[in-house]
């Protein structure tokens, strides 16, 4: 696999590595993320399941909805809304690291561990954000497979990770740890863990370690599919019999336009 190439048909992790050695840079999607790398680093990394780093910042109050939207609007054409948050004073460079570090792991989570499959490479694209603090791949790697075995010693069902949740009548959030309470109490058949973590503004791994243990109690579950859509009769339907042509006003008709 050289750094030119556009397709990837194989494992992520293991097309992580050669792009490491090779000290690429560009945009590794799989089937559930993404994967920025700046000379063989990741600075970031994206995932539908996760929340994003301007959803931790603001939801959890460390940065103000207009502060962030403003960054992104000066800076993100350049790719440096990172460092324009720290220049502009709104947030310090270790806040920065922290949230941002947070967020890519979680991420890097999702990407890896549910099909993570590489699709595509594409060298030279680089993210809006911007390099914070880039970490190496083996880190990333390492970091993953030990959150999917501390998940899985937990509950060995990742559905969970994933699936919009349900909780049992019975399930009291009163009755439970503070935080394993409030996680409860955001499950209402709709909500997956990213959307329990968001509105929460809690990184996406403390409330799946969270959602785990309560499966494993027996008071969450993946919600069950939603019934498909009756189909309705379309125009005309059920009216075959009133709408069936009169066959001897049609013999009729004929006849008197041949004698004509």
């Amino acid at each position: 696999m050289t750094v030119a190439a556009t397709r990837a048909d194989g494992s992520a992790p293991a097309l992580l590595d050669t792009l490491a050695a090779d000290r690429a840079t560009g945009a590794l999607t799989t089937r559930s993320g993404v994967f920025y790398l700046a000379a063989g680093h990741v600075v970031h990394v994206e995932s539908a399941h996760s929340p994003a780093l301007g959803d931790l910042l603001t939801r959890s109050g460390a940065l103000a909805p207009a502060g962030w939207w403003e960054a992104v609007e000066l800076a993100g054409a350049r790719r440096r809304v990172g460092r324009q948050l720290v220049d502009s004073g709104r947030l310090t460079t270790g806040a920065l690291e922290l949230a941002h570090t947070g967020a890519l792991f979680d991420a890097a989570y999702f990407a890896l561990a549910h099909d993570g499959t590489a699709l595509r490479f594409r060298p030279g694209v680089a993210h809006w954000l911007g390099a914070v603090r880039p970490v190496p791949v083996a880190t990333v790697l390492r970091e993953s497979c030990r959150r999917r075995a501390l998940l899985d010693r937990i509950w060995p069902n990742p559905a969970v990770d994933t699936a919009p949740l349900t909780r049992t009548p019975d399930a009291d959030p009163a009755a439970l740890p503070p935080r394993r309470g409030r996680a409860l109490a955001l499950v209402d058949g709709g909500r997956t863990a990213a959307q329990i973590a968001s509105a929460l503004a809690h990184r996406t791994f403390h409330t799946l370690v969270e959602l785990r243990r309560l499966a494993a109690a027996g008071l969450v579950a993946p919600a069950p599919p939603a019934p498909p859509p009756p189909v309705l009769p379309g125009p005309g339907a059920g009216r075959a019999d009133r709408d069936e042509p009169d066959t001897a006003l049609l013999r009729r008709l004929l006849d008197a336009l041949e004698a004509l």
